[in-house]
C-alpha cells in the first residue's frame, strides 16, 4: 500500500501501461493495491492457455480474450473503485499518436518486443512524457528511467539482437523458422511423448479454449486398438490441419498477416506413398535406442539436405513410428535431446511441415539442430519483483525526485551479496539520433541505388519508421498516409524505383535528406557519401550507416558454425531473442551531473563489471533461445 508521504502524487496520476503479460499482470496488481486511481492499459494480445501459470490474473476460461480487458475485470473485482481502461490493440495503432501520449503522466513499458520499445521511446520523447522500460529473462531483470532531457532516452545505447519469441507467436502466429523449431519442441515432441501430466496448450486454440482438459488430451492418445501408421496420420492431420484451420477462423488475426495453408496427410503424402514408407530392420537388432534413425529406415543419407514436404511428412511418420516400436518404455518421459539423432529427426520434420503452412522457408536437419538449442522459460517471481521496482521508480518520477532514479538489474546469483544490483541512470547520449538530433552518415553508390533501398534497408528496417517522409531540401521524395490521393501515390511508388543521381534534384555526394515518421514525430537527418563498391560479405546491403546504434554484432565460433542459425549477441552479453533483453555497454557509462557518486559508486561498479544488463523480452511469455547451454552458462557466470 502506498504511504501517506506518496499518496498525492499517486491518486493524482494517470499512468499509461503498454502490455498485459507477464510483466504487465504483476503491475497492473502492483499499481492498483499502491493507490493509483487511474489507470490505462494497451494490448493486442488474446490469451493463451499457455499464460495461465505465470499470469495470474487469467483463468481458463479466459483463453482466447483480450489480455486487456480481462486484466482490468480482475482488478477491479478486489479495487472496484478505481478507474481502468483497456485497449484491444496496438500500440502501434495510429490512435496511439504523440497527443494522446500527453495526457498521461508516465509511461510503462512491459513489452515483448524491440519495435514497439522504439516506438513508445519516440512518442514518449516527443509528448515529453517520462517511460519506465523492464524486461525479464528468467532469473534476470531490470528496470530503467527515461526521462527527456535528464537521462538517457532507450535508444541511446545499442540493444542486442533479439532471441526470445512470445508464445502467442510460437503457436499462432510463427514467421520464423526458430518459431516453427521451439513449436515442434517444445509443444509436439513434449506433448507426444514427455510427461503426461504437464500443462500443453498445442490442441486447444482460441475457439475450444473452454474445453475440458480431458477432451483435449484425447487427441493426442493412442487408442489400443489403432494401427500405429493411423494414429501417425491423426495426430499429422490434427496439428497441420485442423489446428490450422481453427486459427485461420479468428479473421482478426490475419488482417496484416500472411493466411497459413492447412496441410493434411493425404495431400502431402498419399497412401501409396506411405505404405512405402521406411524399413525398420534397416536399424539392425540394435540393444542402443538412441541408435535408432528415421533417416536410416528411408535411405535418406545427407543431414545437409532440404527435405522436400513428402520426405518431411514420411520422416515425421517413421520417427514417430520408431518412438513407439522401438523406444516405448521411454514414452512418458522423454526430454529433448539434441544428441538423440531419432528426436531431432522428429523435431526436425515437425518444423519444417508447419514452416510449409505458414510459407516459411525449409532447413536441413543440419541447420535446425543447431538452432534446437536450450530454452530457458522466464519465471513468475522475476516478473512480481520487477513490477514492484517500476512502481517504485513511477513514484520517484511522479515526485520530480531525479537524485534518486535508479535503473535497477535483477541477478540470478548474487554480487555482492545481493541480487538486486541498482545503477544511477546515465545522461543523454549526445550522438543519439533519436533524443539528440544528431546528423547520421549514409556510404551508398548513388549512380546503382535507388530510393526503394534507402526506405527498405535503412528507413524502415534499421531507423524503423512507420509513416515515413523523405525530402531532399524542398522537394518532397517520398511519402506514406491515409490522406494521400492517386496521383500523389503513383508518383511516390514510381520515385521509389528512381536511382538516387538521376531525380531532378539528384541525390549524391555531400546531400542531405531529411527523414520523418509524422506519427511518432521524430526527425533526423542523413548526410548522403558516394561510395563506388562494397564487400558483399561484410556489407550485403550495399550500404552503411554511421551514428546510428545499431544491434550488437555477432560473434561466430567456428566450430559450432550450425549453432549460430538464430540471432544472437556478443560474447560479452547473455544471447537473449523476440526483442528485451539484459544488457550493458562496454566501457565507461555518462553518468547524470547532478547525481552523487558517494552512494552508490561501489555498487555501479559492480554492475558495469556484469558488462550492461539489458533484458530484451518483457514476458514470462517468452522463451529464450540458447545457441550452446554451457557456453551460455559460462557467459552468466562471466557476467557476475
Amino acid at each position: 500500500m502506498a504511504t501517506q508521504k506518496h499518496s498525492p502524487a499517486i491518486q493524482g496520476a494517470k499512468v499509461l501501461m503498454v502490455g498485459a503479460g507477464g510483466i504487465g499482470c504483476e503491475l497492473l496488481k502492483t499499481l492498483a493495491l499502491s493507490g493509483f486511481q487511474d489507470i490505462h492499459i494497451i494490448d493486442m494480445d488474446t490469451i493463451e492457455v499457455s499464460n495461465l501459470n505465470r499470469q495470474f490474473l487469467f483463468r481458463q476460461s479466459h483463453v482466447g480474450q483480450s489480455k486487456a480487458k480481462v486484466a482490468r475485470d480482475a482488478v477491479l473485482k478486489f479495487r472496484p473503485h478505481i478507474s481502468i481502461t483497456p485497449y484491444h490493440a496496438n500500440v502501434k495503432d495510429p490512435d496511439f499518436n504523440v497527443d494522446f501520449f500527453k495526457q498521461f503522466n508516465v509511461v510503462l513499458n512491459g513489452l515483448d518486443n524491440l519495435d514497439a520499445r522504439r516506438h513508445v521511446n519516440r512518442l514518449c520523447l516527443a509528448a515529453d512524457v517520462p517511460l519506465i522500460e523492464s524486461g525479464t529473462t528468467g532469473f534476470l531483470g531490470q528496470v530503467t528511467v527515461h526521462v527527456k532531457g535528464i537521462t538517457e532516452c532507450y535508444e541511446c545505447q545499442p540493444k542486442p539482437a533479439p532471441k526470445t519469441y512470445p508464445v502467442c507467436t510460437i503457436t499462432s502466429t510463427p514467421s520464423k523458422f526458430v518459431h516453427c523449431i521451439v513449436w515442434a519442441k517444445e509443444l509436439l515432441f513434449a506433448k507426444l511423448f514427455g510427461d503426461k501430466s504437464q500443462a500443453n496448450d498445442l490442441n486447444v486454440r482460441s475457439s475450444d479454449g473452454a474445453s475440458s482438459s480431458e477432451q483435449a488430451e484425447d487427441v493426442f492418445e493412442h487408442r489400443k486398438d489403432e494401427d500405429i501408421e493411423q494414429y501417425g496420420r491423426r495426430i499429422y492431420d490434427h496439428v497441420f490441419g485442423y489446428n490450422i484451420e481453427v486459427a485461420l477462423s479468428n479473421e482478426e488475426t490475419w488482417k496484416n498477416r500472411n493466411r497459413p495453408k492447412p496441410i493434411y496427410s493425404r495431400d502431402a503424402m498419399p497412401n501409396d506413398v506411405s505404405q512405402q514408407n521406411g524399413n525398420v530392420e534397416k536399424n539392425g537388432a540394435t540393444n542402443d535406442p538412441s541408435s535408432v534413425s528415421a533417416m536410416v529406415s528411408l535411405g535418406l543419407k545427407n543431414p545437409q539436405d532440404v527435405w522436400s514436404l513428402m520426405e518431411n511428412s514420411r520422416v515425421f511418420l517413421e520417427a514417430l513410428k520408431l518412438f513407439f516400436m522401438k523406444r516405448g518404455k521411454e514414452i512418458g518421459n522423454m526430454i529433448f535431446d539434441k544428441d538423440d539423432q531419432l528426436a531431432v529427426e522428429f523435431v526436425t520434420a515437425a518444423a519444417n511441415i508447419r514452416a510449409t503452412a505458414f510459407g516459411i522457408p525449409l532447413h536441413s536437419l543440419f541447420e535446425a539442430k543447431g538452432i534446437a538449442g536450450n530454452i530457458v522459460h522466464a519465471v513468475a517471481t522475476t516478473n512480481a519483483i520487477i513490477a514492484g521496482l517500476i512502481v517504485i521508480e513511477t513514484v520517484k518520477v511522479l515526485q520530480n525526485d531525479a537524485k534518486n532514479y535508479r535503473m535497477t538489474y535483477c541477478l540470478e546469483h548474487p554480487t555482492r551479496k545481493m541480487l538486486l544490483m541498482p545503477v544511477e541512470p546515465f545522461e543523454p547520449n549526445k550522438s543519439c539520433y533519436v533524443c539528440s538530433e544528431t546528423p547520421l552518415s549514409l556510404e551508398i553508390n548513388t549512380n546503382r541505388a535507388k530510393l526503394r533501398d534507402i526506405v527498405e534497408k535503412i528507413v524502415k528496417n534499421k531507423l524503423v519508421m512507420n509513416s515515413p517522409l523523405i525530402m531532399h531540401g524542398a522537394a518532397l521524395l517520398y511519402e506514406v498516409g491515409d490522406d494521400l490521393d492517386e496521383a500523389m501515390i503513383k508518383n511516390y511508388a514510381a520515385n521509389l524505383d528512381k536511382v538516387l543521381s538521376e531525380f531532378p534534384s539528384p541525390v549524391t555526394s555531400g546531400t542531405m535528406l531529411t527523414i520523418e515518421d509524422l506519427q511518432q514525430e521524430l526527425s533526423c537527418n542523413i548526410n548522403i557519401k558516394h561510395r563506388e563498391e562494397f564487400d558483399e560479405e561484410k556489407e550485403p546491403d550495399g550500404m552503411v550507416l554511421t551514428g546510428w546504434t545499431q544491434a550488437t554484432s555477432v560473434v561466430k565460433d567456428d566450430k559450432k558454425s550450425n549453432a549460430n542459425v538464430g540471432s544472437t549477441s556478443s560474447a560479452s552479453e547473455l544471447e537473449t531473442d523476440k526483442n528485451n533483453e539484459i544488457e550493458t555497454a562496454p566501457g565507461k557509462k555518462r553518468k547524470m551531473s547532478d547525481v552523487s557518486e558517494a552512494d552508490t559508486s561501489s555498487v555501479a561498479g559492480d554492475a558495469k563489471s556484469h558488462g550492461k544488463l539489458e533484458v530484451l523480452d518483457d514476458d514470462d511469455d517468452d522463451v529464450v533461445m540458447f545457441d550452446d547451454w554451457d557456453s551460455a552458462a559460462n557467459k552468466k557466470l562471466r557476467l557476475q
